[in-house]
């Protein structure tokens, strides 16, 4: 094991434990470096580390923190990750998403206030008018996350954002390759909005899981053509 893992590995023990709680200073780099026989290069290292995963947080001239290891901030650090998969993982992001965001949406339908559905209303109505296909996929992510958000789940909420947010490549590529994908995608959207509006869970899970399932096959053909282009060539 590398050196700044087995650090990273001892600091998190430490929260784990308990003896760092959540919002406490850690000791100071010298006095931390003998507590966990470390070296202060290899505590340093770590330290960094910690902190691009949201763990710690430094701040300038006051040392660094355990942050409030709140599970949504912490998992902000999956979007890179998310923002870079392709093929496999990809899809593997897709069927995590398909999984989770209809059961939010139909928890949704039974929240959604008036004056919430006017906004999504609005937000698809800016989607159809969209000049391009990156303006598209931003209306589109909004619509999704504003459902998702009046769930009130912080959570699920940022995890769907991240596969949400992150898989937004995948379906611009869809968009720009495939003819019909943004009619289809509109109507899905207002097949949403409709059973949210009647506050049909049942109708409001349904019409998700369609949405979210075509841009997943859309995904597992395109793979596949691009498999044959290969023998072929």
């Amino acid at each position: 094991m590398a050196l700044t893992d087995e650090a990273m590995d001892k600091i998190k023990a430490m929260i784990v434990a308990g003896e760092l709680a959540p919002g406490s200073r850690l000791p100071k780099e010298d006095v931390l470096a003998q507590q966990l026989g470390l070296s202060r290069n290899s505590l340093r290292e770590a330290v960094r580390a910690l902190t691009a995963m949201r763990i710690l947080i430094s701040r300038q001239g006051d040392g660094t923190y355990v942050s409030s290891l709140e599970p949504h901030l912490l998992l902000e650090t999956l979007s890179f990750a998310a923002d870079v998969s392709q093929g496999s993982a990809a899809l593997q992001l897709l069927q995590v998403r398909r999984l989770l965001e209809p059961q939010a949406t139909g928890l949704a339908a039974a929240i959604l206030q008036p004056h919430d559905l006017e906004e999504l209303r609005d937000i698809l109505d800016r989607c159809r008018s969209a000049a391009t296909v990156e303006d598209f996929v931003a209306h589109d992510i909004a619509f999704h996350l504003r459902i998702v958000e009046a769930v009130g789940n912080p959570v699920l909420t940022m995890l769907l954002q991240v596969l949400s947010t992150r898989t937004q490549r995948v379906r611009i590529v869809r968009g720009s390759r495939t003819h019909d994908a943004l009619d289809s995608a509109h109507q899905d959207h207002e097949e949403i909005l409709r059973a949210l509006q009647t506050r049909d869970a049942l109708l409001a899970v349904s019409a998700a899981t369609v949405h979210i399932t075509a841009v997943e096959q859309w995904l597992v053909a395109s793979r596949l053509d691009d498999t044959l282009r290969q023998i072929d060539g």
